[in-house]
């Protein structure tokens, strides 16, 4: 018997209904959105106008950067809209989309993540042979895979969950569309569906998360045999890297690596990886690295230098006025 599919909206439950918290949710995630835009913008704009980041990993981190902006905004905006609503829906199409763009803009995070522990593993245990490894042509390679394993990724996610018939309830308990919920509404058996997304999903964040930690304790291993200055320079390169690492990919391991099975804390802990990590990686990649901060000092002295320039013409122009 072939199972129709007559849900064509859900109804997000959000962070919370009372409407007290509801505004509270609105003002603060606003700011924090505010805050990823602003601060990950300032990053692409800095290594795009500056010589002195033309290194690759400045290359990486600039996508980095990118794919946070573009992450949070797969979830953040409608989420700040839906807290000013009584009732939040989402049409079954426009969840669709969600699913696919959050997980595209998820894994190509996960994968940069990693070209970037590759980067610094290059760096530090093979300094000789670093332009040649690591050259912009690989990057380039290097980052074409990313897509296409990012897009295979959240083609196989849409297609598991598109083969589900949804024929209410409609509820969704929680702040976006997601697999762990949307496999709950599901009328039907999700047992080998749920098996194939957690191998999908969860196989990616574990074995990500277990190449990274290794590069680590092999780049901190090495480090031993360096001068005291170098090592200084590495352990706060790589000090940044864990600590985004272990934002993003504790709780992405918490929900992704278990069975169809949805927690209370499962929208407290998706919080740390859809807003706090974009909005934390801005500040531990400028405030953790010289070579940015410096950048930055350069850019915005060249903008008051241009303001001051503009200023002292429209004073030339006002005086030839009069």
């Amino acid at each position: 018997m072939q199972l129709k599919n007559n849900v064509t909206e859900f109804i997000l439950l959000g962070l919370t209904q009372d409407p007290v918290r509801k505004k509270i949710v609105f003002v603060i995630f606003l700011i924090f959105y505010l805050g990823i835009l602003l601060g990950n913008l300032l990053i692409i704009v800095t290594i795009k106008t500056s010589r002195a980041l033309g290194s690759p990993m400045y290359f990486f981190l600039f996508h980095l950067s990118l794919y946070d902006a573009c992450f949070s905004t797969s979830i953040a905006p409608r989420m700040i809209a839906d807290a000013l609503l009584k009732n939040a829906t989402i049409s079954f199409s426009e969840c669709m989309i969600q699913v696919f763009t959050f997980h595209f803009f998820g894994c190509l995070e996960i994968f940069i993540l990693v070209l970037m522990a590759v980067d610094r593993y290059v760096a530090i245990c093979k300094p000789l042979h670093y332009t040649t490894i690591i050259s912009h042509r690989v990057c380039g390679v290097l980052m074409s895979l990313t897509w296409l394993g990012s897009c295979v990724h959240s083609s196989a996610q849409i297609f598991l969950v598109l083969t589900l018939p949804f024929c209410g309830p409609n509820v969704i308990d929680h702040y976006f569309c997601d697999l762990q919920p949307l496999l709950k509404l599901a009328c039907t058996d999700t047992y080998v569906t749920s098996l194939l997304l957690v191998s999908n999903s969860g196989a990616i964040c574990t074995v990500s998360f277990l190449m990274l930690v290794l590069s680590y304790v092999v780049i901190l291993h090495s480090l031993r045999n360096h001068s005291a200055e170098g090592r200084k320079k590495a352990l706060s390169t790589c000090i940044s890297h864990i600590i985004v690492v272990i934002l993003f990919f504790g709780p992405c391991i918490f929900i992704y690596t278990r069975p169809a099975t949805t927690f209370s804390m499962d929208k407290t802990m998706a919080v740390f990886y859809t807003i706090g990590t974009p909005l934390i990686n801005p500040l531990i990649y400028t405030l953790r690295n010289a070579e940015v901060k410096n950048a930055l000092r350069m850019l915005w002295s060249k903008k008051l230098m241009s303001d001051d320039k503009r200023w002292i013409e429209i004073s030339r122009f006002i005086q030839c006025l009069n």
